[in-house]
């Protein structure tokens, strides 16, 4: 009887053994290709396992039973897999072939942190806005940027003059001069330029837009402290790509562009032209112009040259020319009159270069050579005052990138040079100053585990007169699921001091003393941000995707303007506290068949710490909506509805300016090789003019107050666009 009791004890554990087994899951597309960190579930009774599917698009789940077990798989833009199977028959591996919904989804490619993966691999926190996006932002304004970056969450276009329109741009908070511009990579906005840089910019031979948010240090030096906007241009394909776009307003504005490009196997070239103009345009019938008067020429021509597979070279320039006059209507209908005298005339004319040789030595490893330089003059007249001044500006790098599967370097060294002349117009003190910078950075990104990318880089700027900055900085991005992901990241930056501050370009520059090398010091900056991502779809026709967002910035030894009581401004010494930044920003995402929605929130608290005094950062709203209702059908309608709310926001002069919403209405048809469209901008007629006094003291020789709301009030514009 003991025999038999353990022979049967012996046969229950080699079934029990046997009766459990392994099952292999390929996930493949329809072209062969493995799919990674696709979602996969196999459930049993009383046993669910989830994983990730590794490189090779395999995942093995182990101890099952001999029975029925349940497989489900899940990848953004594929249809869900769903299917029982049983294990008692050699099934091993499951091979599936996932369907596309419609088409698979484009991979985006950045420019900004200089890697081979796409835009769902990197770890750093990159905002992309694309061609569609921006031929959208185009048709509400077709003659600059200021709509396609003010409508994005964390970022403020804010106002500097009230009748010249004159504008910088903020991000999370933080002052213009905080935030790099940049061109293809190469900064060419800033200085003296940076007051105007965003009305001098058309977006029509631009391909996209990628904005870091936080400090952007690592790669690109001072001035990212609050981040950087790179515009990316369009470059040459063999089909020749020709396009026209004609828009004209309600409030006799017109801008007419076009843009050329085409290359064959050695040779390339992009032309863009743009002219825009606009008569001075006063709603509020109080004598002062909303929009001013102004021309402006710009034109950018691009040689692509390839000599060969393993080299490519691109020189272009960059050409503007505006004269812009805001002020009393009646001086500027030439209508001269005592009680009619107050102008604000600008004059700039920009001329800059781009050199770029890209040499491959091999499909990993590209060696590229920059350099720009650029000539920015400007001259204002006001009333009794007259600024004139010239900027010149080089920047050149040298960088190496070496792209491997599991790991990529880019190594480089640049210099600026930044000199500024000013011509003599009274006894007045000159701003003129001379900076320069030489920096080494590193940068490497590694996919340390299939579910884990890690990003670190390291700067080190000699900045002449002040020193060196040291610029680490970090980002991770952890993929808990194909559906749920997180980014984290920080890093440090700085900025040195100049006179080209919103708040010295809100005077013009008028009796603002030069910056004193022996008194200021750099503006140094401490950031983090992170933040969840879930993207999925619902039903085969409804998408959903949610981005939470949160940061911190840190600006220690703030430089400040002050009045030193004679009727001058001296930055005379960086603030011995600090300003902070903090926020959220929350963005959904919804797409149910022809219908899109956009829903954003950010929350954003910026302070002034200076010893035991707390104030608020002026001209920063505590709350802002945005909201975008799209519906297109088949390329051949779209039609689009957005509003948008801004809270209350503290004034420079201590009062408290008005909430309130801005809404617009747009309509466009196409046609197989040209579209039309009409949009009503602000149909609600918002206008501070209507709710709150934009100057105060006499007409003649008025005191502006800030500007914290639309003056152009409600606009109709219109337009035509061709590709041939």
């Amino acid at each position: 009887m003991k025999h038999i009791l353990i022979v049967l004890i012996l046969f229950c554990c080699h079934s029990l053994v046997f009766s459990q087994r392994s099952l292999q899951v390929i996930v493949k597309d329809e072209n062969n290709k493995a799919l990674v960190n696709a979602s996969i579930r196999v459930s049993q009774e009383n046993n669910t396992q989830n994983q990730i599917s590794d490189n090779n698009g395999i995942s093995i789940f182990p101890s099952l039973q001999d029975s029925l077990v349940t497989v489900e798989i899940s990848y953004i833009g594929y249809q869900n897999f769903i299917q029982t199977i049983g294990l008692l028959k050699p099934i091993n591996p499951l091979e599936v072939f996932m369907i596309p919904i419609h088409n698979e989804l484009e991979e985006v490619v950045v420019n900004s942190t200089r890697s081979s993966r796409t835009i769902h691999d990197i770890p750093t926190r990159i905002e992309f806005i694309g061609a569609e996006e921006i031929n959208e932002k185009s048709n509400m304004k077709s003659g600059d940027i200021r709509t396609l970056l003010s409508e994005s969450t964390g970022i403020q276009v804010q106002q500097t003059s009230a009748i010249s329109a004159n504008s910088s741009i903020r991000i999370q908070g933080l002052d213009g001069r905080y935030t790099q511009l940049l061109k293809d990579g190469f900064p060419l906005y800033a200085g003296a330029a940076s007051g105007l840089g965003l009305l001098q910019i058309p977006p029509l031979d631009l391909k996209q837009v990628e904005i870091i948010k936080g400090s952007a240090s690592t790669l690109y030096g001072g001035g990212a402290i609050a981040g950087l906007v790179n515009l990316i241009s369009k470059n040459p394909t063999e089909e020749k790509d020709l396009r026209f776009h004609l828009n004209l307003t309600s409030a006799k504005g017109l801008d007419f562009n076009t843009y050329y490009a085409k290359r064959n196997q050695k040779i390339g070239a992009t032309l863009f032209a743009s002219y825009s103009q606009n008569a001075p345009y006063d709603p509020a019938q109080i004598d002062l112009s909303a929009i001013p008067q102004f021309h402006r020429i710009t034109f950018n021509p691009k040689i692509y040259v390839y000599p060969n597979e393993k080299n490519k070279i691109i020189v272009g320039l960059n050409m503007s020319h505006e004269n812009r006059l805001g002020g009393d209507m009646h001086y500027i209908d030439g209508q001269i009159e005592s009680e009619h005298l107050y102008y604000e005339l600008n004059k700039t004319n920009r001329i800059s270069s781009q050199f770029t040789w890209e040499h491959k030595f091999s499909s990993q490893q590209i060696l590229t050579l920059k350099n720009s330089v650029s000539y920015f003059n400007r001259k204002i007249n006001i009333p009794n005052y007259r600024f004139d001044g010239t900027q010149y500006a080089t920047f050149s790098e040298l960088s190496y990138s070496n792209f491997k599967e599991k790991s990529e370097w880019v190594l480089g060294a640049n210099a600026w040079t930044d000199v500024f002349n000013e011509v003599r117009v009274s006894a007045f003190p000159l701003r003129n100053y001379t900076q320069g910078t030489v920096g080494l950075f590193a940068q490497n990104s590694a996919k340390v585990l299939p579910w884990l990318n890690v990003e670190t880089g390291f700067r080190g700027d000699y900045v002449y007169d002040y020193g060196w900055q040291l610029l680490p900085r970090a980002s991770a991005l952890i993929s808990f699921s194909e559906k749920f992901s997180s980014r984290i990241g920080g890093g440090f930056g700085y900025k040195t001091p100049t006179i080209f501050t919103e708040e010295s370009e809100k005077i013009q520059y008028q009796n603002v003393l030069p910056i004193n090398k022996k008194v200021n010091v750099v503006e140094k900056s401490k950031g983090i941000n992170f933040d969840f991502n879930y993207k999925s779809y619902l039903t085969d026709d409804l998408h959903i995707s949610v981005n939470q967002l949160f940061f911190y910035t840190l600006l220690e030894s703030p430089l400040l303007m002050e009045n030193r009581g004679n009727g001058q401004y001296e930055f005379l010494v960086n603030s011995a506290g600090h300003i902070d930044s903090k926020g959220t920003e929350t963005n959904v995402k919804m797409e149910y068949q022809n219908f899109h929605l956009f829903l954003g929130y950010t929350y954003t608290n910026t302070r002034l710490h200076l010893k035991n005094i707390y104030e608020e950062k002026p001209l920063t709203p505590r709350h802002k909506l945005n909201s975008v209702l799209l519906y297109e059908l088949d390329k051949k309608w779209k039609i689009g509805l957005e509003a948008y709310y801004f809270s209350k926001q503290l004034l420079s002069d201590g009062s408290m300016g008005k909430d309130y919403w801005l809404t617009g209405f747009m309509a466009e048809k196409f046609w197989s090789n040209m579209s039309i469209y009409i949009n009503f901008e602000n149909f609600l007629d918002v206008r501070q003019t209507k709710f709150d006094t934009i100057y105060t003291g006499p007409r003649s020789n008025p005191n502006f107050r800030d500007i914290y709301a639309p003056l152009d009030g409600f606009m109709i514009n219109g337009g035509i666009k061709w590709r041939l």
